[in-house]
Protein backbone atom coordinates (compact mmCIF):
# COMPACT_ATOMS: atom_id res chain seq x y z
CA UNK A 1 0.00 0.00 0.00
CA UNK A 2 3.02 2.46 0.60
CA UNK A 3 3.74 4.47 3.48
CA UNK A 4 1.81 7.74 4.47
CA UNK A 5 4.90 10.01 2.83
CA UNK A 6 5.07 7.90 0.01
CA UNK A 7 1.01 8.04 -0.55
CA UNK A 8 1.07 12.12 0.62
CA UNK A 9 3.65 12.38 -2.16
CA UNK A 10 1.85 10.72 -4.73
CA UNK A 11 -1.63 12.83 -4.26
CA UNK A 12 0.47 15.84 -3.98
CA UNK A 13 2.55 15.09 -7.19
CA UNK A 14 -0.94 14.35 -8.76
CA UNK A 15 -3.04 17.60 -7.58
CA UNK A 16 0.32 19.51 -8.82
CA UNK A 17 0.07 18.56 -12.28
CA UNK A 18 -3.88 18.98 -12.17
CA UNK A 19 -3.51 22.36 -10.84
CA UNK A 20 -1.00 23.36 -14.06
CA UNK A 21 -2.79 22.24 -16.53
CA UNK A 22 -6.57 23.46 -15.07
CA UNK A 23 -4.25 26.70 -15.19
CA UNK A 24 -3.38 26.43 -18.73
CA UNK A 25 -7.20 26.18 -19.56
CA UNK A 26 -5.72 22.53 -20.99
CA UNK A 27 -8.49 19.85 -19.37
CA UNK A 28 -7.11 16.62 -18.76
CA UNK A 29 -9.18 13.21 -19.73
CA UNK A 30 -9.21 10.77 -17.11
CA UNK A 31 -7.19 8.23 -18.72
CA UNK A 32 -4.19 10.18 -19.16
CA UNK A 33 -1.60 9.69 -16.62
CA UNK A 34 -2.05 13.24 -14.86
CA UNK A 35 -5.69 12.85 -14.44
CA UNK A 36 -7.32 11.77 -11.17
CA UNK A 37 -10.58 9.62 -11.54
CA UNK A 38 -13.00 12.01 -10.15
CA UNK A 39 -11.68 14.97 -11.85
CA UNK A 40 -13.39 16.16 -15.56
CA UNK A 41 -13.24 14.85 -18.49
CA UNK A 42 -14.16 17.40 -20.40
CA UNK A 43 -13.78 21.36 -20.07
CA UNK A 44 -16.77 21.33 -17.38
CA UNK A 45 -17.13 19.93 -14.10
CA UNK A 46 -18.83 16.97 -15.51
CA UNK A 47 -16.65 13.29 -15.65
CA UNK A 48 -17.51 9.83 -16.82
CA UNK A 49 -18.25 8.38 -12.63
CA UNK A 50 -19.79 11.53 -11.24
CA UNK A 51 -21.71 12.96 -14.20
CA UNK A 52 -22.99 16.85 -13.58
CA UNK A 53 -22.04 17.44 -10.25
CA UNK A 54 -22.82 21.52 -10.17
CA UNK A 55 -25.65 23.22 -11.61
CA UNK A 56 -25.50 25.57 -14.06
CA UNK A 57 -26.26 28.70 -12.29
CA UNK A 58 -23.19 27.97 -9.77
CA UNK A 59 -20.58 27.33 -12.63
CA UNK A 60 -21.16 31.15 -14.18
CA UNK A 61 -20.19 32.57 -11.00
CA UNK A 62 -17.09 31.06 -10.78
CA UNK A 63 -13.73 30.93 -13.10
CA UNK A 64 -13.42 27.91 -15.78
CA UNK A 65 -10.02 27.52 -13.73
CA UNK A 66 -11.86 26.41 -10.81
CA UNK A 67 -14.06 24.42 -12.45
CA UNK A 68 -11.54 22.27 -14.50
CA UNK A 69 -9.75 21.93 -11.40
CA UNK A 70 -12.70 20.37 -9.37
CA UNK A 71 -11.60 16.74 -8.49
CA UNK A 72 -14.88 16.02 -7.05
CA UNK A 73 -17.68 12.88 -6.03
CA UNK A 74 -20.54 15.08 -5.12
CA UNK A 75 -21.36 18.77 -4.47
CA UNK A 76 -21.03 19.14 -0.50
CA UNK A 77 -22.07 23.06 -0.69
CA UNK A 78 -25.38 21.86 -1.98
CA UNK A 79 -25.52 19.32 1.14
CA UNK A 80 -24.45 21.09 3.66
CA UNK A 81 -27.24 23.79 3.24
CA UNK A 82 -25.24 27.11 4.06
CA UNK A 83 -26.29 29.99 6.36
CA UNK A 84 -25.44 33.88 5.53
CA UNK A 85 -23.06 34.40 8.24
CA UNK A 86 -21.61 31.26 9.08
CA UNK A 87 -17.81 30.33 8.77
CA UNK A 88 -17.06 27.20 6.44
CA UNK A 89 -14.04 25.42 6.02
CA UNK A 90 -12.98 23.06 3.05
CA UNK A 91 -10.71 20.14 3.69
CA UNK A 92 -8.92 19.77 0.63
CA UNK A 93 -10.03 23.06 -1.67
CA UNK A 94 -8.02 22.20 -4.50
CA UNK A 95 -9.35 24.97 -7.64
CA UNK A 96 -11.59 26.71 -4.77
CA UNK A 97 -14.79 25.94 -6.53
CA UNK A 98 -16.80 24.72 -3.34
CA UNK A 99 -15.05 27.88 -1.03
CA UNK A 100 -16.30 30.12 -3.21
CA UNK A 101 -19.29 28.91 -3.97
CA UNK A 102 -19.83 28.96 -0.16
CA UNK A 103 -18.61 32.62 0.03
CA UNK A 104 -21.42 33.69 -2.29
CA UNK A 105 -24.24 31.16 0.50
CA UNK A 106 -22.90 32.62 3.86
CA UNK A 107 -22.60 36.09 2.32
CA UNK A 108 -20.87 39.03 3.35
CA UNK A 109 -20.97 38.63 7.35
CA UNK A 110 -19.91 34.75 6.72
CA UNK A 111 -16.63 33.56 5.38
CA UNK A 112 -15.16 30.61 3.58
CA UNK A 113 -11.60 28.82 3.97
CA UNK A 114 -9.74 26.85 2.03
CA UNK A 115 -7.24 24.53 2.88
CA UNK A 116 -4.85 22.57 0.70
CA UNK A 117 -1.14 21.29 1.13
CA UNK A 118 -0.19 21.54 -2.87
CA UNK A 119 1.14 24.88 -3.71
CA UNK A 120 0.02 25.04 -6.85
CA UNK A 121 -3.73 24.37 -6.04
CA UNK A 122 -3.82 27.43 -3.86
CA UNK A 123 -1.92 29.41 -6.34
CA UNK A 124 -4.83 28.39 -8.61
CA UNK A 125 -7.68 28.42 -5.99
CA UNK A 126 -6.57 32.67 -4.90
CA UNK A 127 -6.43 33.18 -8.84
CA UNK A 128 -10.02 32.10 -9.00
CA UNK A 129 -10.94 34.02 -5.94
CA UNK A 130 -9.35 36.86 -7.58
CA UNK A 131 -11.16 36.39 -11.00
CA UNK A 132 -14.39 36.09 -9.28
CA UNK A 133 -14.03 39.48 -7.10
CA UNK A 134 -14.71 37.24 -3.97
CA UNK A 135 -13.20 38.83 -0.78
CA UNK A 136 -14.70 36.93 2.16
CA UNK A 137 -12.47 33.64 1.53
CA UNK A 138 -9.07 32.47 2.63
CA UNK A 139 -7.02 30.03 1.60
CA UNK A 140 -5.03 28.52 3.89
CA UNK A 141 -1.55 25.99 3.38
CA UNK A 142 -1.48 22.79 5.18
CA UNK A 143 -2.51 19.00 5.58
CA UNK A 144 -5.94 17.79 6.92
CA UNK A 145 -4.13 16.29 9.43
CA UNK A 146 -3.31 19.18 11.23
CA UNK A 147 -5.84 22.42 10.29
CA UNK A 148 -3.54 25.60 10.86
CA UNK A 149 -7.00 26.93 12.66
CA UNK A 150 -8.22 27.44 16.15
CA UNK A 151 -10.27 25.41 18.24
CA UNK A 152 -14.43 25.83 18.30
CA UNK A 153 -13.83 28.39 14.95
CA UNK A 154 -16.02 26.74 12.04
CA UNK A 155 -19.49 26.11 12.01
CA UNK A 156 -19.36 24.20 8.84
CA UNK A 157 -16.53 21.47 7.39
CA UNK A 158 -17.19 20.77 4.35
CA UNK A 159 -15.21 18.65 1.56
CA UNK A 160 -15.13 16.74 -1.73
CA UNK A 161 -13.40 13.00 -2.83
CA UNK A 162 -10.66 14.38 0.07
CA UNK A 163 -10.60 12.57 3.15
CA UNK A 164 -10.45 9.05 1.97
CA UNK A 165 -6.79 10.76 0.40
CA UNK A 166 -5.49 10.46 3.77
CA UNK A 167 -3.35 7.65 5.19
CA UNK A 168 -4.11 9.19 8.88
CA UNK A 169 -8.05 9.06 8.51
CA UNK A 170 -8.41 9.31 12.37
CA UNK A 171 -6.63 12.26 12.26
CA UNK A 172 -8.59 14.52 10.26
CA UNK A 173 -11.80 13.91 12.11
CA UNK A 174 -9.82 14.42 14.88
CA UNK A 175 -9.19 17.47 13.68
CA UNK A 176 -12.27 18.46 11.90
CA UNK A 177 -14.09 17.75 15.48
CA UNK A 178 -11.52 19.99 17.43
CA UNK A 179 -12.05 23.49 14.78
CA UNK A 180 -15.86 23.10 14.72
CA UNK A 181 -17.70 24.63 17.11
CA UNK A 182 -20.48 22.53 19.33
CA UNK A 183 -23.28 22.21 17.00
CA UNK A 184 -21.44 22.65 13.96
CA UNK A 185 -21.59 20.47 10.99
CA UNK A 186 -19.37 18.05 9.21
CA UNK A 187 -21.04 17.67 5.24
CA UNK A 188 -18.79 15.31 3.35
CA UNK A 189 -19.01 13.70 -0.12
CA UNK A 190 -16.66 10.98 -0.80
CA UNK A 191 -15.92 7.64 -1.86
CA UNK A 192 -16.94 4.52 0.55
CA UNK A 193 -16.68 0.77 0.18
CA UNK A 194 -19.91 -1.04 0.49
CA UNK A 195 -18.52 -5.10 1.13
CA UNK A 196 -15.10 -6.04 0.47
CA UNK A 197 -12.95 -4.20 -2.25
CA UNK A 198 -10.45 -6.85 -3.89
CA UNK A 199 -7.11 -6.67 -3.13
CA UNK A 200 -6.18 -5.79 -6.65
CA UNK A 201 -7.27 -2.30 -6.06
CA UNK A 202 -6.20 -1.77 -2.45
CA UNK A 203 -2.75 -2.41 -4.60
CA UNK A 204 -2.61 -0.19 -6.68
CA UNK A 205 -0.71 2.66 -5.37
CA UNK A 206 -1.31 5.21 -8.35
CA UNK A 207 -5.20 5.16 -7.27
CA UNK A 208 -4.65 6.42 -3.36
CA UNK A 209 -4.63 9.68 -5.91
CA UNK A 210 -7.56 8.64 -7.92
CA UNK A 211 -9.73 8.23 -5.04
CA UNK A 212 -10.18 4.56 -4.75
CA UNK A 213 -7.88 2.47 -3.11
CA UNK A 214 -8.06 4.81 0.33
CA UNK A 215 -11.59 4.43 0.33
CA UNK A 216 -13.64 3.20 3.72
CA UNK A 217 -15.98 1.24 4.29
CA UNK A 218 -19.37 2.24 5.29
CA UNK A 219 -19.24 0.95 9.11
CA UNK A 220 -15.29 1.55 9.18
CA UNK A 221 -16.35 5.72 8.34
CA UNK A 222 -19.27 6.09 10.81
CA UNK A 223 -16.87 4.34 13.44
CA UNK A 224 -13.90 6.78 13.25
CA UNK A 225 -16.55 9.57 13.00
CA UNK A 226 -18.03 8.42 16.36
CA UNK A 227 -14.79 7.62 18.04
CA UNK A 228 -14.17 11.40 16.74
CA UNK A 229 -16.75 12.27 19.19
CA UNK A 230 -19.31 12.87 16.35
CA UNK A 231 -23.34 12.58 16.35
CA UNK A 232 -26.62 12.19 14.54
CA UNK A 233 -24.05 10.79 11.56
CA UNK A 234 -26.00 10.05 8.23
CA UNK A 235 -24.41 8.10 5.22
CA UNK A 236 -26.51 8.74 1.69
CA UNK A 237 -25.28 6.73 -1.39
CA UNK A 238 -25.42 9.22 -4.02
CA UNK A 239 -24.26 6.75 -7.12
CA UNK A 240 -23.08 3.57 -7.58
CA UNK A 241 -20.82 2.64 -10.74
CA UNK A 242 -21.31 0.94 -13.44
CA UNK A 243 -18.48 -1.08 -16.22
CA UNK A 244 -19.43 1.76 -18.66
CA UNK A 245 -18.67 4.68 -16.27
CA UNK A 246 -15.52 3.85 -15.76
CA UNK A 247 -14.15 3.44 -19.10
CA UNK A 248 -11.07 5.28 -20.28
CA UNK A 249 -9.82 5.53 -16.41
CA UNK A 250 -7.18 3.97 -14.68
CA UNK A 251 -9.44 2.40 -12.34
CA UNK A 252 -11.11 0.28 -15.66
CA UNK A 253 -7.42 -0.63 -16.16
CA UNK A 254 -7.29 -2.52 -13.23
CA UNK A 255 -10.92 -3.79 -12.70
CA UNK A 256 -10.40 -5.31 -15.99
CA UNK A 257 -7.36 -7.21 -14.95
CA UNK A 258 -9.53 -9.07 -11.93
CA UNK A 259 -11.19 -12.10 -12.66
CA UNK A 260 -15.10 -11.93 -13.04
CA UNK A 261 -16.28 -13.02 -9.82
CA UNK A 262 -13.56 -10.09 -8.37
CA UNK A 263 -14.77 -7.70 -11.06
CA UNK A 264 -17.95 -8.05 -10.27
CA UNK A 265 -17.33 -7.53 -6.41
CA UNK A 266 -15.66 -4.05 -7.16
CA UNK A 267 -18.00 -2.32 -9.08
CA UNK A 268 -20.37 -3.25 -6.36
CA UNK A 269 -18.26 -1.89 -3.72
CA UNK A 270 -17.24 1.56 -5.07
CA UNK A 271 -20.04 4.08 -4.26
CA UNK A 272 -20.32 7.56 -4.00
CA UNK A 273 -21.73 9.04 -0.79
CA UNK A 274 -22.88 12.08 1.68
CA UNK A 275 -21.49 11.88 4.94
CA UNK A 276 -23.36 13.71 8.02
CA UNK A 277 -22.24 14.27 11.05
CA UNK A 278 -22.69 17.04 13.95
CA UNK A 279 -20.18 18.67 16.90
CA UNK A 280 -22.33 17.92 20.03
CA UNK A 281 -24.00 21.14 21.30
CA UNK A 282 -22.09 21.60 24.95
CA UNK A 283 -24.01 21.03 27.70
CA UNK A 284 -25.90 23.91 29.81
CA UNK A 285 -24.31 24.17 33.49
CA UNK A 286 -26.63 23.26 36.07
CA UNK A 287 -27.44 25.26 38.31
CA UNK A 288 -26.61 25.23 42.13
CA UNK A 289 -28.76 26.12 45.06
Amino acid sequence: MGSKKEIKDKVGERYAQLARQAAQRAPASCCSPQASCCGPAEPAVADPISGQLYAPEDLKDVPLEAALASLGCGNPVALAELHPGEVVLDLGSGGGIDVLLSARRVGPTGKAYGLDMVDEMLELARQNQKKAGIENVEFLKGEIEDIPLPDSSVDVIISNCVVNLSPDKDGVLREAYRVLKPGGRLAISDIIVRGEMPEGLRRNLELWAGCMAGALKEEEYVGKLRAAGFQSIGVEVTRVWKEEDLRGTEVAEVVACLAREAKEQALLSIVSAFIRAQKPVASTPRCCG
